[in-house]
Order: structure tokens, then sequence, then C-alpha cells
């Protein structure tokens, strides 16, 4: 076939006029279309994946030009639709076809998006939540009758989720409405194709969906940062190599600098600027600062007005700067996937190679970088874990097809069974749901605030008052933030948002690091920190978010580096002799064993647990283990933990370690712990708002953090006595057990252990323990207090475990 022979004239001769011809992929993606079938496009950042899913949407309104929705595009970021609105907008505009794009996110105004409604555009932009929300209203039966394509973008961001479930959901409801409707989907970073097929088909049937994979880029060029004397013991920023970094930063045309957290972006951007000797413009972005800081930000970058932005996950997906030669990771990357959809942002250019540069934080994250480089040379990505539907987001999506019309109850059933992660939901479950929107459950039947669904006499189901439906649009949404204070200054400028929990814990005359600046309290109100700039000294922004742990592809990898000896001479000295001294000291553990070494150290008996599962696992194995511990009287004092170790500390000595690790510490101290606790409670808040029980916002005014919570902790403890099997309170149990916990892992380590463990007993610290051991002192220091105590900490340590005497 000859480049370009299906496009329509119009089509060809832009692509010409460019000096381009549609590669193989995106042609494929057109025929594809032509025939009507589902696709799912797997190419590489550079390939042109979104022209790729355009094309036939782009050819059929050429040739067959239609007045209404032609196109969805589903975005995983509201920054995501916006940027593709201006990278689609301008060959439609050089090619001078009447198609109309339009987007619609959360930002977009009030009366915009009634017109929206009223004179929909040819292409709407959009993210889940707003396509859910579309769908709540009685117009979006005919505003949708004539859709004919649905495109998601990145959508290994949604479908493994809660915003996967609430979008596969709006697809069976789309695909009811209309009928042809043509699903498509894109991604770079998919491990699992046939499981994305099946999350995109209607009823799960894989063969519908048709599989377009892109050419193959050229391969990145990726470097491990070294520091000029050694590789740290601890830590995990990689602010020792700032000087570095900046120097990267001044070699190349645009850099983007991740960070895996908020408050790290905030310490790296100030780093930088104390050595940005040149005055270079750099600027910081994340999801907590405002709207209008992030759109400026995005902006200079679009106008080629930054040499570098430091940024955090908020820019991991496909926002497209061609000029961004360099991508530089501070810190572990935690996944092969994510890494290389970070090297993708670099560098939008398929035959010409991205450069990353890796800077690991300490000597584990030193093998966990080498993991990663060597994942993503071999093609290896993080596996995808498809689950059955959240029940929270099946009641809000109930909710909102109430909201459009009354609903028949197997109707509806039949329609929800359509999406994959509800295709095997009981009628018995469902009837829960519904029973659970109509009057709260049985615990809250009596109260009227709850009763928000009626059957009817003709056996439909309805909303009970309007007043209802105005409150759904209002609070639906599957994100659901901490409790968060606006920062501002007093002349009303926004500087964004920082979590409650920091926010009150500040008085008149604090200063804290926020946007790129040092500023002080000058007053608190109820929601919000009026602030003024300061040139005090300042503490930065700590954040309770969930933290990104290494995967379990990456953690399997580290551990054959450790136990294969052949590989240490790709290692730097000093990593080199670190394991060395290891092997002769204590034992380096074989992939699939659990090495537990106890040691006294300062007064005080030590457990370090080596078994790589990852920080969240970790943080609930202490707390487990610690408890047990205090069951046999053993004294526990604490524990500390990072990716790969788990480090207990108490006033007697362990001399049965197994002991603390049977498999039946999920069924006793597990389920103790997670009731007695705040992590039920918080996961409870996050369903009971999703799942509309509780409202975050009346008209008119916004419910401070502290109303929502006291709301949902009420509900909660009403619940626990009176109905403990209570729909949300199940709910709540998985959100905790499976995503704040790491359950899985954590399980298999349980399992596994008292086959696999290697108890050595040692007289002191060994050289694995270094890393996680300094964290001890760390967790003590006072925020704004230097660091030069505990380097010399970590260095007093480091050599008392590098002895070999």
């Amino acid at each position: 076939m000859a480049a370009g022979s299906q496009l329509p004239p119009t089509l060809s001769n832009w692509f010409a006029a460019r000096g381009w011809a549609p590669r193989r992929h995106q042609l494929e993606m057109l025929e594809a279309g032509q025939r009507g079938e589902h696709a799912l496009l797997v190419a590489p950042t550079g390939a042109g994946k979104t022209l790729a899913g355009f094309l036939p949407t782009l050819a059929d309104l050429i040739e067959n030009p239609v007045d209404g929705l032609h196109t969805l595009y589903i975005s995983p970021l509201k920054a995501l639709a916006v940027d593709v609105q201006r990278n689609l907008l301008t060959p439609i505009e050089e090619m001078g076809a009447p198609i109309r794009v339009e987007t619609r996110t959360g930002d977009t105004p009030w009366e915009k998006k009634v017109r929206q409604r009223a004179r929909p555009p040819q292409i709407l932009l959009t993210t889940p939540e707003s396509l859910s929300l579309l769908l709540s209203y009685e117009d979006s039966l005919t505003m949708f009758e004539g859709l004919r394509t649905v495109v998601i973008d990145e959508v290994h961001a949604f479908a493994t989720g809660k915003r996967g479930d609430l979008l596969a959901l709006a697809l069976a409801r789309l695909q009811r409405l209309a009928p042809n409707l043509r699903r498509v989907a894109l991604s770079a970073t998919v491990a699992d194709p046939d499981g994305y097929r099946a999350w995109l088909a209607p009823h799960g049937d894989i063969d519908t969906v048709t599989l377009v994979q892109g050419e193959k880029g050229a391969e990145p060029n990726i470097a491990i940062l070294l520091p000029e004397d050694r590789v740290p013991w601890a830590g995990h920023s990689g602010v020792y190599a700032i000087p570095q970094v900046m120097a990267e930063i001044e070699t190349h045309q645009t850099t983007i600098v991740f960070c895996n957290t908020r408050g790290l972006a905030e310490l790296v951007f100030q780093q930088l600027w104390k050595v940005n000797e040149l005055k270079l413009p750099i600027g910081v972005h994340h999801g907590s600062l405002s709207l209008e800081a992030r759109q400026r930000a995005e902006q200079a970058m679009a106008d080629g007005q930054l040499r570098a932005l430091v940024a955090t996950a908020s820019l991991d997906l496909g926002v497209d700067w061609g000029d961004v030669d360099c991508v530089i990771q501070m810190g572990a990357p935690k996944g092969s996937s994510r890494l290389l959809q970070r090297i993708g942002r670099a560098n939008h250019r398929l035959d010409e190679p991205s450069e990353a540069v890796l800077v690991p934080g300490n000597r584990f994250e030193y093998l966990e970088a080498r993991a990663a480089l060597d994942a993503v040379e071999q093609g290896e990505l993080d596996p995808d874990v498809f689950r059955p539907g959240a029940l929270d987001v099946l009641a809000q999506h109930v909710m909102a097809c109430a909201c459009a019309s009354p609903f028949d109850r197997d109707q509806l059933l039949h329609e929800i069974r359509a999406a994959l992660p509800y295709s095997a939901l009981p009628d018995e479950t469902f009837d829960r749901v519904l029973s659970f929107i109509a009057d709260g459950g049985y615990a809250l039947r009596a109260y009227d605030k709850f009763k928000r669904l009626t059957k009817g006499r003709d056996g439909l189901w309805r909303v009970t008052t309007p007043a209802f439906v105005a409150q759904h649009r209002l609070n639906a949404g599957i994100i659901v933030e901490s409790p968060m204070m606006e920062v501002r200054f007093k002349n009303g400028r926004r500087l964004g948002k920082v979590e409650e929990a920091f926010g009150t814990q500040l008085s008149p005359g604090d200063a804290f690091v926020f946007a790129g600046m040092a500023v002080e309290v000058e007053r608190v109100e109820l929601t919000d920190l009026i602030v003024r700039a300061t040139a005090k000294p300042a503490r930065y922004v700590s954040y309770m978010g969930a933290r990104l742990a290494i995967t379990a592809t990456l953690s399997e990898r580290v551990r054959h580096f450790l136990h294969d000896r052949s590989q240490w001479r790709r290692f730097p000295d000093d990593v080199r002799e670190w394991l060395e001294v290891q092997e002769r000291r204590s034992a380096i553990p074989a992939p699939g064993q659990l090495l537990v070494e106890t040691f006294p150290h300062e007064g005080k008996h030590h457990m370090v647990v080596y078994s790589f599962e990852g920080w969240n696992a970790h943080q609930s194995l202490g707390m487990l283990v610690t408890r047990r511990m205090e069951a046999l009287g053993l004294k526990p004092l604490g524990f500390v933990a990072n990716d790969y170790a788990l480090a207990v500390y108490g006033l007697e000595k362990i001399e049965d370690p197994a002991a603390l690790f049977s498999p039946d510490i999920l069924e006793h101290e597990f389920v103790e712990w997670v009731q007695g606790s705040a992590l039920l409670k918080r996961a409870f808040r996050e369903v009971a708002i999703i799942g509309g029980l509780v409202e975050r916002q009346h008209p008119g005014k916004k419910k401070t953090g502290r109303q929502v919570t006291f709301s949902t902790d009420l509900i909660y403890d009403v619940l626990r006595k009176y109905e403990p099997d209570h729909l949300l309170l199940r709910a709540a149990w998985a959100d905790a057990r499976a995503r704040m916990t790491d359950v899985g892992r954590l399980g298999h380590l349980l399992d596994t252990a008292a086959d696999t463990m290697l108890h050595v007993d040692l007289p002191r610290v060994s050289p694995m323990a270094v890393p996680v051991l300094i964290m001890i002192g760390r967790e003590n220091v006072a925020q704004g207090m230097t660091e030069d105590a505990l380097l010399m900490e970590a260095e007093d340590i480091a050599a008392e475990a590098m002895r070999l005497d």
C-alpha cells in the first residue's frame, strides 16, 4: 500500500506539506476505524499515538461532516486534555477543516459547560470524572446518541484503579446510548495487551479489539549519575548530586527533573536555585500548586521559556513538549514502566534516542536504578493487576444514571455487567448497592438525608427529590484528596494547597517553602493560610499521600544482583566493597530467601528483615511484628522501614525471629490492628465520599476537611456498632487491605517466611543494615535542622559496619 493512499486528500496534502508520511501503525489504526473495529494501540512515546487515535475521526469528519458530538477523547489529566487540544487544533486549522475541538474538565467555566451540552463540538476532550457528570444529565440521552468513537489516552493510567472502574461503567452506558460506538485506547507502557483488550471490549470480548503494535523507537540513552566521591549510605532524595544535576541542565536545551514526592520537588527546586549561578529560568510543577501556577509553568515550557522544570507524577503522562532533551530522575524510579514513561517526556521523536539520568539516593537505590535500567533495555515492564470493580464507584455510577432518567433494575444490571470490572457482579451485591443508595442501609434508614432513591409503582427506580440530583453533581468524583487548606496572599492570589494535617500545625510567624518560595504565615483562617513572602529560614511541607513502593519485578532484579557475584563488577567500587564485606560479615540472601539479622547497637537490640517487598508492606509488617513482640514480652521501642528492609528495635534480644512471622498474624494481629487504627477510618472516609454517603460541598459553600472527617467518623462508629457488614465498611476494608497496606506482598512474605528464613546473629551492625538503621536517627530530627549531625552519624555507623575484625 502506498503511504497515505487511504487518507482523504485533505489529510494526504497536510502530511505532504509537512514532508511527512503516515507511519504503519497510524494507517493500521485508520483501517481498523474504517472497519468499525475497537482498537488498542501500543506504541512508544514520539510515535504519533494521539494522531493515530484521531486519524479515523479526522478522515470521517472531513469526508462526512456532522453537526454534533462525533468523538470523545478521555485523558487521565486535565493538563493532557489541554495539551492535546493545542496539538490537535494546529493540524485542523492548517487543513482548514470545519471541525470544532473543545475541552471539558473541572476547570471549564459553567457557562461553557451548559453550552457544550446544548451544542457540543465534534470532538470533546475530557476526563473520566467529567464524562460521568455529563452522563448524569437528562440530555445525555440525546447528546451521546450519535457518538461514533471514544479515544482513551494513556489507558494504563486508568484501567486497574477506581478511575478505570468509573470509566468502564461510563463506556458501558455510552455503548447503550450509541450501540455502534467504537472504542480506542492508546498507551506506550502496556505489559499485558490482552488484559487491556479485555478491559476495553464490551462484555470483555477480547476478539472484538484489534491490537496494533507501533514501530520500535530508538533505544533510550540512560545513565546513572554517580557522586564525585561515593554513593551515599542513606537518604532517598539524591540532593547530594545537585551541582551535577545543575551541570546537566546547563548543557541541555530543556530538562525535566522528576521527583517522587511533592515535598522533594520543592526541596530540589530550592537546592537547584542555590547553585544556579547562570540564573537559568527553572520552574516547579506538582499537584498541590494552584491551577494558575501549573498553567503558567506548562505554558512557559510549551513556549520554550524554561531551561528546567522540577516536577512530580503530575507530568508523568503525555504532555508533549518536543524541546525537552533530557529527563533526570531524582531518587530511585520504583518501577520500569514509570521510568519508561518519564524517559518518554524527553525528545518526542521516534528515531532519536531519549536521554535520561538516574540519581540514586543510596546504595540500595543504586542497585534499584541499575535494575530499572536493565529492565528498560530488555523491554520488561511492570505487570498490571486487574481486579473486581469497587462498590463505592458502582454506587456513584448508579446514582448518576438515576439523575439522568428513571431506570429498570434488570436492564441497568445487564448494562453494568458489560464493563469488565463488574462482569461477575452478583445479583445480591447489586441489590445491596441499590439498597444502600435507597436508604443508606439498615443502620441509617431512619434518616431522610440518606433516602436518595425510590422505586415507583411502574417498577422503575428514580431520585427521591431534585435536591439529591444537585448534591450528586456537586460532589461526584473519584479522586479524594486529604483535607486541604488554601495557601494565598492577602491580595487573594492563590499559591495552591497544603494538607490540613500540616497547615493546622502552623501559627503566625511560621515559615515554610511552597510554590518555589519561602512564605511566612500571617494568619490562619478556617480553610485558608494567609501568607507573605519571607527571607526567614523555612521548613518543607510534608504530605501524607501514598508513597511509591518498589515494584515486585524491580525487587526481584535487585535480589538477583545481590546473589549473582558476576554482576558486582558492574557496580562502583564502594558499592562492590559494601557487598563484599556484607558477605564476609553476615550473608547475602539468595532469591526467595528471607535474611534476618539480629545484633546489639547503642544499648538496644535490633532485628533487620531483608524482605524487599516495598515500603507499604514493610510499614504494615512493622506494625504487626511490634504488636506480637509486645505480646511476647520483647519490649519493642519502634521500627523503621524502606523498600528493601524493615528494622525493629527494642529492649530484649530476639532469639527466635521465626516466631514473629507465622502466617496467622494476618488473621489475628492484622485484623485487630486495621480495625483499631485510623487506617480503616481513612479508607471509610474515602469510600463514603465516593459512594455519596457524605457530601464534600453544599450549594454555595464547601465543608472543611475536619467537618467531612467528623461526619464520616460518626457514621463509621454507628455502622461498626449496628451494621458491621454494611456495604461501605466492606468496601473500606477492601481498600485498606489492597491499597494501603500492600497486603498481597505481605501475605506472600508471611506464607514463605518459615521455609525461607536465614537467621544470622551478629555482634554488631552489618553493612546492609546501615541504610535502614540510619533512618532511626533521621526520624527524630527536628524540621529545619541541618543534616550535618546525621551525616556524621551515618559515617560512624558505616565505619562500625565495615570493620572486618
